[in-house]
């Protein structure tokens, strides 16, 4: 598939900063469990915080395609801090794409600067890849919406400055709130303990009778299912994405390091056994670049077939991109599981890849409905 210099421009400029940027610094935003608002405001700067919002609230306009040439890029730096940008960028857009004008100039612009982060709230305790069983509750009260339920695993979740957020506003209808940090009625669970994503806090957002101002309401009541199903379609590209970079980075490494490495009087890339493993993993991140890229073009042109393409995409790329960071750590024995290596924390960080945004069990559920309609 040929890129447009443009597009490769927007590759590059996101993988260099990753390398000069993120890179140095992801060891200890892992361990210490920081957030470095610092670089996704600088990040923010070359319009990597509104990715596909409008330019004239200070997007950047681009594709879904585009977004996951960013990512792509930006993974080979921190995974853990790509993927919550890409969060970022996806409840962003919710807000862009279906607000109203009144609601789109409130937030907007801060959160292309991000001069305020926001987070993506649907999963609950008892309701994960089944978004149509989650069970908080808005009812409407004069001119406020009043709020109970918990969304569990939030990324940004006590951080996050705005919570674009689904709940049920009757019985048979999903929709969607902007909800602002200082809302009455509002809290937060303690930060989870995590085997990765160890960058961006995480915990459950909490409403005991909160406080939400009607206008506040994205699109029309009920139409939160179909929000929320066309922001995962790009999310799930993002994520496939940050995977592809990472397996991509953990690749590299390998290479280099059989080159190096000297093990029985030769070099580790001379053992054929070890070339057949190089051979698989470009082998697998080739494949998982198209299936990706063919399913961001489905997405960016709102085909009939986009959310098969994207849960594909999203279940072939991040199981493949685990795949890849394994081996590329077992081509390293017992260096590779040391923590002075960056692959112990891709693995972590590439795990999660497989469970959020609906998990890759799900992904097949959808893939198999979509091809059993369409052949009805």
């Amino acid at each position: 598939m040929k890129l447009s210099e443009e597009q490769i421009a927007f590759y590059d400029v996101a993988k260099n900063f990753a390398i000069e940027k993120m890179a140095p610094h992801a060891e200890k935003w892992d361990e210490e469990k920081i957030l470095p608002v610092e670089t996704l405001q600088e990040l923010a700067q070359l319009g990597f915080a509104g990715i596909y919002v409008s330019p004239d609230l200070g997007g950047s306009g681009l594709s879904r395609l585009d977004s996951t040439l960013i990512f792509e890029g930006l993974s080979q730096g921190c995974t853990s801090t790509a993927a919550f940008l890409s969060i970022h960028n996806m409840a962003t857009w919710m807000i862009d794409n279906f607000g109203s004008q009144e609601l789109k100039e409130r937030f907007v612009p801060d959160l292309c600067s991000m001069k305020k982060i926001s987070s993506y709230c649907l999963t609950e305790p008892g309701a994960g890849s089944d978004a149509g069983g989650l069970r908080t509750k808005a009812e409407k009260s004069g001119d406020h919406y009043i709020l109970n339920g918990t969304k569990s695993f939030i990324s940004g979740g006590g951080f996050s400055d705005v919570y674009v957020t689904m709940v049920k506003t009757d019985e048979n209808s999903i929709s969607t709130l902007v909800i602002e940090k200082d809302s009455e009625g509002l809290s937060f669970g303690g930060q989870e303990k995590k085997m990765g994503w160890n960058s961006q806090p995480t915990a459950q957002v909490i409403f005991e009778d909160c406080k939400v101002p009607v206008d506040n309401l994205i699109g029309q009541e009920g139409d939160g299912f179909k929000i929320a199903m066309m922001g995962l379609d790009g999310g799930r590209l993002n994520i496939a994405a940050c995977s592809l970079g990472t397996a991509q980075s953990a690749y590299e490494r390998a290479v280099q390091y059989v080159g190096e490495r000297e093990q029985f009087g030769k070099k580790l890339q001379e053992f054929q056994a070890l070339q057949f493993k190089l051979a698989d993993m470009c082998t697998e991140l080739e494949a998982s670049r198209l299936i990706l890229r063919e399913a961001a073009i489905k997405v960016d042109d709102n085909t009939s077939d986009k959310t098969k393409a994207a849960a594909m995409a999203k279940r072939f790329v991040t199981d493949s991109g685990f795949n890849i960071v394994n081996e590329a750590l077992q081509i390293h024995g017992g260096y590779g599981y040391l923590k002075d290596y960056p692959l112990e924390r891709n693995l972590r960080d590439l795990r999660v890849h497989q469970i959020l945004e609906g998990t890759n069990e799900i992904m097949r559920v959808i893939i198999a409905r979509e091809i059993l309609k369409e052949n009805k």
